[in-house]
């Protein structure tokens, strides 16, 4: 008995390294494989071409535009955008602009923006923001959702980024998981974040118009 098993690990041993050899043979020697491998190369190269383009013109990020027009044609040339209309005044808007930065970099196929109101005094005026923080949602240049205060992120100043992040989800701003796009600039190192400083001393004339602040607590109205 004892040696026929010692014949069947014997056998087992020599299938084994039988498979494991023919495995390796195949693998080398297989031309679908290497041509699937081609394509996925040249598949990651236009992935990462296209990171590059999106990175050229600030997606990935949160940035600053003070120049109205520059406002408008982003806002109607991008697939998606969203746009926080701020004041340096108000806390709050500092507080979004703090989750605003930490959601940009996900989602590389939504291009984020901040604009200071003072410095776009004929949008406000057309968007009829009254409120801030105010973020507006435009999807093919067209203005399809804003999220006034934070009364649908709980009312609270210290609400997670996640909440943001759903309530953007929602109105179709981003996508339902953080972008490919995003997670290949990550494998690439390319960088996505930006620490802008932010003058708080700066002051602009414009039309007198009266803009709130969403924080209850003050209820603070300031005229632009």
């Amino acid at each position: 008995m004892s040696s026929i098993k010692e014949t069947e690990n014997v056998q087992t041993e020599s299938s084994s390294d039988i498979d494991e050899d023919g495995l390796l043979d195949a693998l080398d020697n297989d031309e679908t494989l290497a041509g699937y491998r081609e394509q996925r190369l040249e598949q990651l190269k236009r992935e990462a071409e296209h990171v590059r383009d999106l990175r050229e013109i600030d997606h990935g990020k949160y940035t600053e535009v003070d120049d109205e027009k520059e406002v408008i044609r982003i806002s109607a040339n991008e697939k998606r955008c969203v746009i926080h209309f701020y004041h340096r005044n108000f806390q709050r808007c500092a507080i979004m602009h703090k989750h605003l930065e930490a959601i940009a970099p996900r989602y590389f196929d939504t291009r984020f923006l901040r604009v200071f109101v003072e410095a776009v005094p004929w949008l406000v005026e057309r968007l009829s923001i009254k409120v801030l923080p105010c973020v507006i949602v435009f999807i093919d240049g067209v203005t399809k959702d804003r999220i006034v205060g934070f009364e649908q992120l709980g009312n609270v100043d210290d609400f997670p980024t996640s909440a943001l992040e759903m309530r953007l989800r929602v109105s179709g701003a981003i996508s339902n998981s953080p972008s490919s796009s995003s997670n290949l600039a990550a494998r690439l190192g390319i960088s996505s974040r930006e620490n802008d400083a932010e003058s708080d001393d700066e002051e602009s004339q414009g039309p007198k118009r009266k803009i709130r602040s969403s924080n209850r607590q003050s209820d603070d109205d300031y005229d632009l």
